[in-house]
């Protein structure tokens, strides 16, 4: 197994470490083996060392669904107006997200990375705030497949590609008919999932516990049987959100900000209280690790500086492995 650590490769985050090489020696010191990279948008990714990026994220936006499918008249209800809808996706038809994914899995390639995850969700900033869906399961499930096998194209992908869960709605891992719907319709074979623990736990608001984030992380496993087995990496944090989304969720916010900007930086803050990216403290983690036995996995841990991220990856660690 293969441990990384998630990276986001930009100027300001590249800047914490003299070089290259001390970025080497501190994942190494960690007791990992490379970065799981995402790009920040600027060129210092052509910086990073052959070897040392073996896994990539590839962009997201979190409500792209609309766009994609072209829907007039839900985009200018978000957007308002077709300029900042254009200006927000990078163009004004679906032609724009193709062209991003397929740039960034070019960056992928050329990092020579193991694999890329892809995320399989679609969520508008409301519905973040009152878990009433616009779009059902299969509808973002199905799109998503589609808009990847047209970047992938005819041919095998160099990697595989991994596809990742949420808990919006798409692809969950909580229930194996829509895993399998997913994978089927992607129509390649260098394929598989790559199974987010904290993301698994924000789909049972009851669960209080570490342990009983790992029992019910280990019954969702169970129940995909088979599937189970495309299963090839891992981001590991644990999320126990339940009562704040009991609490803050089912309504709008008083005060929601009229222009689609600031209503997605204002959602932030409360999308990182209901996905909190903590270490694991529990060695019930250990059980969850040995039975999926991952061949990649990722510490995804909220951290905005070095320090934060090192600290929290020996937090993690520790409970993985038994050390203090």
């Amino acid at each position: 197994m293969h441990e990384l650590v998630s990276f986001p490769v930009y100027t300001e985050a590249l800047n914490e470490y003299a070089n290259m090489e001390a970025l080497s020696q501190s994942i190494r010191f960690l007791g990992c083996d490379g970065v799981e990279a995402i790009w920040g948008g600027d060129e210092t990714w052509k910086l990073l060392p052959p070897g040392l990026a073996l896994g990539y994220h590839l962009v997201f936006y979190p409500d792209w669904l609309d766009f994609w499918r072209g829907d007039e008249k839900a985009l200018l209800q978000k957007f308002g107006n077709r300029e900042d809808y254009a200006s927000f996706y990078g163009g004004d038809d679906r032609e724009a997200l193709l062209r991003q994914y397929r740039d960034d899995l070019a960056r992928a390639e050329a990092l020579h990375v193991n694999y890329a995850v892809y995320h399989v969700s679609d969520v508008s900033v409301e519905e973040g705030y009152t878990y009433r869906w616009l779009h059902s399961d299969e509808d973002v499930i199905d799109a998503a497949a589609a808009l990847i096998n047209e970047v992938v194209g005819k041919c095998e992908p160099p990697f595989p590609i991994l596809v990742e869960n949420q808990w919006w709605p798409g692809f969950t891992f909580s229930n194996p008919k829509l895993t399998e719907r997913l994978l089927s319709a992607l129509h390649f074979e260098n394929k598989g999932i790559l199974l987010d623990t904290g993301h698994l736990m924000n789909t049972n608001a009851t669960l209080r516990t570490q342990r009983e984030g790992a029992e019910y992380i280990m019954k969702m496993l169970e129940e995909h049987g088979s599937l189970s087995k495309y299963v090839k990496a891992v981001h590991l944090h644990q999320s126990l959100s339940g009562e704040y989304v009991l609490a803050n969720t089912g309504f709008l916010p008083e005060h929601l900000a009229a222009d689609y900007l600031t209503r997605f930086g204002d959602s932030y803050g409360h999308i990182l209280k209901i996905d909190q990216h903590m270490p694991w403290t529990d060695p019930s983690v250990r059980e969850v690790v040995e039975r999926i036995n991952p061949e990649f996995l990722t510490h995804e841990l909220s951290s905005r500086t070095r320090k934060a991220r090192e600290a929290a990856i020996a937090v993690q660690r520790a409970a993985i492995y038994g050390k203090a």
